[in-house]
C-alpha cells in the first residue's frame, strides 16, 4: 500500500456496499434509457429531414391543454416543462440522498466531485464565451454547454464492457447529480424574465403543505402527492420560473430518514419507482421533439463557422475536458483527497471527455436562451455535433482503459473473468 498523508481520504476508490447497490440500480435504469434516448433522438433526426418534416413541426407545435388557467401549451412545451420535471424531480432525490448519507456528506470526499462539476461548469461556459465573442458573437449561449447528460454518459460506460473500476462510475454519477443541481440554479435564475408573485407563493405554499404532510405527519399514499405535486407544479410554471424548479425542489423535500428501525428510506425508495418513468420516459419523450434539427450542407456550414454555434460546440468538447480534469487534478493537489490505487489520471481524463455528453438539459437550455427560430436549430445543432465528438473521443480512451484494466485481470488471475473493482 503506498503510504499516505494521515487524515487522507481515497476518491475514486471501492465504494461502501451501500453505495455500490445505489449507483447500480441507478446504472441498470439510466443505461435503459441511454439507450431509448438515443432511439428517440435518432427517430427526431430522421422525421425532421425526410418528406415528413412538416408533420413534425404539426405535432411538436399542437396545442392543448386549460387556456383558463394558463396552461394550453404546446407538445414541445408539455415535454420540456412538464415531463423534464420528472428529470429534475429524480436528481433533487439523488442529491438530498448524497448530502445526507451518501459520499458527499463526508467533506474530505465531496471536494473532489464538488470542485469537477463546478469546474467542468464554469469553464465551458468560458471557453463559449472566449470564442463566441472574439469572433464577433454574443454571449447569449453561455449556458448551454454547461450540462452533462447521464443518460448518454452512463449508457456508453456501460457498452465498454465490464473491466473499468466501479468507482469511477460512482464518480461520474455524483458528478451528475451536482452538475444537474448547477444547472436547475442555472435556469431559475437566468431563464426567468417576469415573476407572478400571487402564482410563486402559492408554488412555495404548496411546496411547505408538501413538506408537512411528508416528513412531518409521514402521510403515505400517492393519491395525496400526485394531485398536490401537479398543483405546485402548475403554479410554478405561471409564476414565470421554469417548472422544472418545482421538480428539484419536491426531490428535495423527500425525507431521507427511513420509516423505522428497518424500513426504507423514502427519498432512495421513490426515487427508485420513478426513475424508470424519467429515464424510459419523460426524458425520449423530450428528446423526440428538440432533437428535431434539419441537417443540410447550409446547416452545417453555419454550425462550424457561426461563432455561437462554435462557442457550443468547443465549450462540450474542449470546456467540460479542460474544467473537469483540471479542476480534480487542483482537487487531489491541494487537498488531502487521494486517488484510489490502481487509478490513473487518464481514467478521470476519460470521464472528463464523456461529461462533454451535453444532450438533454443543453437542447433545454439552447431553448431558453434563444428565441430566433434559425438561431435556435443552429445552437441544436452544435450541441448534437458536440456531444457526437465528446462521445466518441470518450469511447476510444475508455476503450483503451478497459483493455488495460482487463490485461491486468488477466495478469493477476488468468482465469478469472469478473469485474475489477
Amino acid at each position: 500500500m503506498p503510504n499516505r498523508k494521515p487524515g487522507s481520504r481515497t476518491v475514486l476508490g471501492r465504494p461502501s456496499p451501500a453505495e455500490r447497490t445505489f449507483v447500480v440500480d441507478a446504472l441498470r435504469t439510466e443505461t435503459v434509457g441511454g439507450t431509448v434516448l438515443l432511439v428517440s433522438a435518432a427517430i427526431a433526426l430522421v422525421w425532421a429531414n425526410t418528406p415528413l418534416s412538416g408533420l413534425y413541426e404539426s405535432v411538436r407545435e399542437a396545442h392543448f391543454g386549460i387556456e383558463a388557467i394558463g396552461l394550453n401549451l404546446s407538445v414541445a412545451h408539455w415535454t420540456s416543462e412538464g415531463l423534464l420535471t420528472i428529470f429534475f424531480f429524480v436528481a433533487g432525490a439523488e442529491l438530498k440522498r448524497e448530502l445526507l448519507i451518501g459520499e458527499l456528506r463526508h467533506p474530505g470526499a465531496a471536494v473532489l466531485p464538488v470542485v469537477a462539476a463546478v469546474s467542468g461548469m464554469v469553464a465551458p461556459a468560458l471557453v463559449y464565451g472566449l470564442v463566441a465573442t472574439t469572433q464577433g458573437g454574443t454571449w447569449n449561449g453561455w449556458a448551454v454547454p454547461i450540462a452533462t447528460d447521464i443518460a448518454f454518459a452512463l449508457g456508453i460506460l456501460a457498452v465498454i464492457d465490464t473491466h473499468l473500476p466501479s468507482g469511477l462510475r460512482a464518480f461520474l454519477l455524483t458528478l451528475a447529480v451536482i452538475d444537474d443541481l448547477g444547472a436547475i440554479v442555472v435556469i431559475a435564475v437566468f431563464y426567468t424574465s417576469t415573476i407572478n408573485l400571487a402564482a410563486l407563493i402559492g408554488a412555495v405554499i404548496g411546496l411547505g403543505l408538501f413538506f408537512h404532510l411528508h416528513d412531518r405527519r409521514r402521510v403515505h399514499g400517492w393519491y395525496w402527492y400526485l394531485p398536490l405535486a401537479l398543483v405546485i407544479w402548475g403554479l410554478t410554471y405561471n409564476s414565470g420560473v421554469h417548472a422544472t424548479v418545482a421538480g428539484v425542489a419536491m426531490g428535495l423535500l423527500l425525507r431521507v430518514a427511513p420509516d423505522g428501525p428497518n424500513g426504507r428510506r423514502p427519498a432512495e425508495h421513490i426515487a427508485h419507482l420513478i426513475r424508470p418513468v424519467s429515464a424510459g420516459v419523460a426524458v425520449p419523450l423530450f428528446a423526440l421533439f428538440a432533437a428535431g434539427v434539419t441537417v443540410s450542407g447550409s446547416t452545417l456550414a453555419e454550425i462550424v463557422s457561426r461563432p455561437e454555434p462554435v462557442g457550443v460546440t468547443l465549450g462540450l468538447v474542449v470546456g467540460k475536458t479542460l474544467g473537469i480534469f483540471g479542476g480534480s487534478y487542483l482537487a487531489v493537489r491541494l487537498t488531502r483527497a487521494r486517488l484510489a490505487r490502481g487509478l490513473a489520471w487518464a481514467d478521470v481524463l476519460a470521464v472528463a471527455m464523456l461529461a462533454g455528453i451535453g444532450f438533454t438539459i443543453s437542447l433545454l437550455i439552447g431553448e431558453l436562451a434563444y428565441r430566433d427560430a434559425e438561431d435556435v436549430e443552429r445552437i441544436k445543432g452544435a450541441v448534437l455535433l458536440g456531444s457526437a465528438i465528446a462521445a466518441v473521443l470518450a469511447t476510444i480512451l475508455l476503450k483503451l482503459r478497459n483493455r488495460k484494466y482487463r490485461q491486468l485481470d488477466e495478469a493477476e488471475d488468468p482465469g478469472h473473468n469478473g469485474v475489477a473493482t
